[in-house]
């Protein structure tokens, strides 16, 4: 029997606005209300930003507090990752809502380029992101942008910053970074599979990726993440309705290759998390 997948759904993210694609959404009403439709359409985590009113992205943990609180209301037992990603602040700031103790967060492990800018993942930082995870029981979602990033991730398990099992998510199509290419990919799981063995991975495509990153991470065994963060489209000329649509592409995906979605209990035993 194979593993249930695991979709993921990144419901905002930092950059996509309303311009962009009216069905962003942008307020902590909208997120929720959107949220639900994702997992009732099969998604069992929620990747979560949010931001100001004139949408631009925050680290505000009184809005992700207020995020998690209709999360819970609405959709009981998914699970909740919220983002410290470093768009939405700079330095600690990017960690000032674990205290809030969410399921999971995301952890960039290194430094890398984006489009315009460095997305810059100092050591010292990583290394007290890490740690604010290990104190307050929250479980970290890899960010690998770059093959150095599973190894990284690895040798901070190593020292204690990371508890395993680790959960690695490969994002590619990131201009500037890695590129979404196939012997690559295959790489990656090889490299964790040999490395950390028991680990669980994830992948994810940036823009008009999106969806072969859902084929190939699907096809091969993985989880996978979509969502209007990472893509705002279903195609080239058409709009993705919600974050629901895209969710319902994944699990069309998951029909054709014969894989069951996973339910959100499934998805807490497969990532060692709590009961809800």
């Amino acid at each position: 029997m194979s593993t249930p997948c695991i979709i993921c759904v990144a419901i905002t993210g930092s950059l996509p606005r309303k311009e962009n694609n009216p069905a962003v959404p942008i307020t902590v009403e909208e997120q929720i209300e959107s949220t639900q439709a994702a997992f009732e359409a099969g998604a069992s985590i929620v990747h979560c930003h949010v931001r100001n009113d004139d949408q631009t992205p925050t680290s505000d943990p009184e809005k992700f507090a207020k995020l998690m609180e209709g999360v819970r209301k609405h959709c009981p037992g998914m699970i909740i990752q919220l983002s410290t990603g470093g768009r939405s602040g700079a330095g600690q700031e990017r960690g000032g809502m674990l205290p809030l103790m969410p399921d999971m967060a995301s952890l960039a492990v290194g430094s890398i380029n984006f489009p315009n800018r460095i997305y810059e993942n100092a050591p010292q930082l990583v290394e007290w992101l890490a740690d604010e995870m290990l104190k307050y029981n929250v479980k970290p979602e890899i960010e690998a942008f770059d093959l150095s990033h599973i190894h990284q991730a690895v040798h901070l398990s190593s020292q204690g910053k990371l508890k395993p099992p680790l959960y690695v998510q490969f994002v590619m199509g990131v201009r500037n970074a890695m590129p979404v290419d196939r012997p690559t990919f295959d790489f990656y799981i090889d490299t964790l599979k040999r490395l950390a063995p028991g680990s669980q991975w994830c992948g994810a495509g940036i823009g008009p990726n999106q969806y072969l990153i859902n084929e190939w991470s699907i096809a091969s065994g993985g989880h996978t993440r979509t969502g209007l963060e990472d893509n705002v489209r279903l195609d080239r000329h058409t709009l993705a309705p919600s974050n629901a649509a895209l969710v319902e592409r994944a699990v069309a995906l998951c029909e054709k290759y014969e894989r069951s979605v996973a339910t959100w209990r499934q998805a807490r035993e497969m990532l060692d998390l709590n009961p809800a």
